[in-house]
């Protein structure tokens, strides 16, 4: 449903995509990930037709993505990394407006969308927070029930409770074959939804794979309170864990791939206090990721 073909799109600085090579299928999520300036949400703008690329192609359920903008507009649903509204509009008034220029009359299905986001839509825009506005593009994005759907960040400024209900959107969406590309930096929004990850860095794709395999590449870190932290310290070192010292009760242990129940069994013949897992950005993530890449070039 979405294909790019050795596409390229260089800024006068130099920066761009450089020959991008990937598909996502029909009924697939994929993860658009990589750290900011990596060249996420120039690869959308150019799906969307609002950039042109030196060289290569791109197509949207086989439509070319410059030549037939306009087309697949019409049914694409997509939310723009940074979203601007209509001046002086109020939020009904705007979606009164994107049913109009979708010629679109059933509004049922943006009425489940407002219910199910929280959101009365009257009043000014300009008045509404940035997570009312997130909502609004959310709801504007799908309310005509897209096939394909292109994300930039989509929970940005959202609260907790309504990313999780995105996220069970997105499921009820994988389950009717949608096909979506989502750029983003939650990693629970990723793991949660997503079939596969495209990992981007400087412009170039340099990995395809699996979220259980960018589950298995996480460094995930934990801090151990106990009794004697400097006997736990020893045992799960000899354990093969890499450990830091935190002070005289804390020790931090960190944990690669599926070695979660060995460090619980070792964790488990000391005094244990409390366990707390250590939040971790998605940038640690590539990172890491990055990291891996590297060392397994040069063997």
């Amino acid at each position: 449903m979405i294909k790019v073909n050795a596409m390229s799109l260089t800024y006068p600085s130099g920066k761009g995509v450089h020959a991008l090579d990937f598909s996502v299928a029909r009924g697939e999520v994929m993860g658009y990930l990589g750290p900011n300036g990596a060249g996420k949400t120039t690869t959308i703008r150019a799906l969307l037709g609002f950039m042109l690329p030196d060289s290569g192609s791109c197509t949207i359920g086989g439509l070319d993505c410059q030549k037939q903008a306009p087309e697949i507009q019409r049914t694409l649903g997509y939310i723009p990394g940074e979203i601007t509204f209509i001046d002086g509009m109020k939020g009904d008034e705007f979606l009164s407006f994107m049913l109009e220029m979708r010629g679109l009359s059933d509004q049922r299905l943006q009425k489940q969308l407002l219910e199910r986001f929280e959101l009365d839509p009257r009043g000014s825009i300009r008045k509404f927070s940035k997570g009312m506005k997130q909502k609004l593009a959310i709801v504007t994005s799908c309310m005509h029930d897209p096939d394909v759907l292109i994300l930039d960040e989509p929970t940005s400024g959202l609260d907790p409770l309504m990313q999780n209900r995105f996220i069970e959107l997105i499921k009820d969406w994988k389950q009717r074959g949608k096909t979506i590309l989502m750029s983003s930096h939650s990693f629970e929004e990723v793991e949660r939804t997503c079939d596969q990850v495209l990992i981007i860095r400087d412009g170039m794709i340099i990995s395809k794979t699996d979220i259980q395999t960018l589950k298995d590449t996480r460094r995930r870190g934990y801090l151990l309170s106990c009794d004697d932290a400097a006997a736990a310290e020893k045992l799960l070192r000899h354990a093969g864990f890499e450990v830091s010292s935190v002070d005289d009760t804390i020790i931090e242990v960190f944990i690669t791939g599926d070695r979660m129940d060995q460090f619980i069994k070792t964790a488990a013949r000391c005094t244990v206090r409390d366990l707390e897992m250590k939040q971790q950005s998605l940038e640690h993530v590539f990172m890491q990721f990055y990291d891996k890449e590297y060392d397994d070039h040069d063997l």
